[in-house]
């Protein structure tokens, strides 16, 4: 019997609805998202006004207003003073080696703790990485100060019984070993809650695929480089794009907090730790704030590049 043909009607296309109409379709969800943009604006953007002072010779009593324009003045001092060659030095080999790290430190940690079967081991484990998380520098600075001192500190006692030493070391105030101590302390306390999302993503992946990989025989080290680390590759770019928008900030709490010693100057003081020292301690406001406004112009054009490689690949930001 021949088949006889319809010809279908083409199906009309549905008119996008506007912007004002989805977003009456959904005003209770953007009712909840006013109070964070409200903060935000208040916070973030009604303070960049302050970026003025950058280019004027700032009086506190004469305001902004009635400040003399100094034009790049304050930027020009900035990159011909002696402590510029330091102070960028410092910075930028403290955020590299927090980068290389710091960062792949919770991806190894979420792809160990997916293979842990025992779970209240795995619970364990992830409750004692997440704790120092929540806790603030002034506490972790004090328990690594406590750790590292020269009287009954638990790391000078184990070298000594180690006879690895014959007198205690005081740590903190010797140059070539503060930054392993940074970095080490910035990666204790940031390991475990930053895993988090790479254990969301790790757990999201096809339990399908590893059981055909046991069936072509694939060892679980084969499986974490074929299926585990390809399948979380886009938030990995994610965070690594964002990571890399912060490559300037090297870290001030922990730095002001664990470099008291004037003799560690030479190797911590940073952009963040210069713009204090000079801004809030010197009262030299204009200079300070053009300092601060190099290091924002410098990340958002590390921010900008990195999102443009990551955009190749599909796993952009924008």
């Amino acid at each position: 019997m021949a088949q006889i043909s319809v010809e279908q009607e083409p199906v009309p296309k549905r008119k996008k609805d506007s912007l004002l109409i989805r977003f009456a379709k959904q005003w209770d969800i953007q009712l909840m998202v006013l109070p964070a943009l409200a903060l935000i604006f208040v916070f973030s953007y009604i303070p960049m006004y302050g970026i003025l002072m950058a280019f004027q010779d700032f009086n506190i009593f004469k305001g902004m207003g009635d400040s003399p324009w100094a034009g790049f003045k304050h930027f020009e001092m900035f990159f011909e003073s002696p402590e510029f060659m330091t102070v960028m030095r410092n910075t930028i080999v403290i955020s590299l080696l927090k980068f290389l790290i710091g960062f792949p430190a919770p991806i190894l940690l979420a792809l160990m703790l997916n293979e842990v079967r025992h779970m209240f081991f795995k619970r364990l484990v992830q409750t004692v990485s997440y704790l120092p998380h929540f806790l603030s520098w002034v506490i972790v600075s004090g328990f690594a100060i406590s750790l590292l001192s020269t009287d009954n500190g638990s790391v000078n006692i184990l070298l000594q019984k180690l006879n690895l030493i014959e007198e205690p070391l005081n740590f903190l105030s010797i140059p070539e070993y503060f930054w392993t101590i940074l970095v080490t302390t910035g990666v204790w306390k940031e390991i475990g809650f930053s895993s988090i999302v790479y254990l969301a993503a790790v757990a999201g992946v096809d339990p399908h695929m590893y059981e055909a990989a046991d069936m072509d025989g694939a060892s679980k080290f084969r499986q974490i480089f074929t299926i585990t680390l390809p399948s979380i590759m886009p938030v990995v770019s994610i965070f690594m794009i964002l990571a890399i928008g912060n490559l300037l900030t090297a870290g001030f709490e922990e730095i002001l907090l664990l470099a008291k010693n004037p003799v560690l100057r030479e190797v911590s003081d940073v952009i963040d730790t210069y713009v204090y020292r000079i801004g809030i301690e010197n009262s030299r406001f204009s200079y300070a704030t053009a300092v601060g406004l190099f290091k924002a112009v410098i990340s958002v054009m590390l921010l900008t590049i990195a999102n443009l490689i990551a955009r190749k690949s599909g796993n952009s930001l924008w």
